[in-house]
């Protein structure tokens, strides 16, 4: 099985607003992207599990003409309060890396 830094062309992470980040997977073509949509691999359960959310906290959009899925979820701590570690919430994503996708 391949992971997501293996076959994405990005895989990011960035502020949604003060309180929210965004996840963004995108696939090099249709083929691959709509091959790890058929696996189910990214959901709602697998988001909410990565990063410690309720899963009905968890927004997933999938977007074809982009080769894309994204998700947004709350922060722990708004950007810039005192226990926040990364302010511009760009390194969020490393979890997300790591999943194997059946391609």
């Amino acid at each position: 099985m391949a992971r997501i830094r293996d076959i994405a062309v990005t895989c990011r992470s960035k502020n949604a607003s003060p309180f929210l980040v965004t996840l963004d997977v995108v696939f090099p073509d249709s083929e691959t992207f709509e091959k790890v949509q058929a696996s189910g691999i990214i959901n709602k359960e697998l988001i909410s599990r990565l990063y410690s959310v309720p899963v009905d906290d968890v927004l997933l959009v999938e977007f074809p003409p982009a080769n894309a899925i994204k998700a947004t979820i709350p922060r722990l701590h708004g950007s810039g309060d005192v226990e926040d570690t990364d302010v511009y919430g760009a390194q969020q994503h490393a979890p997300l890396m790591d999943v194997e996708v059946p391609v």
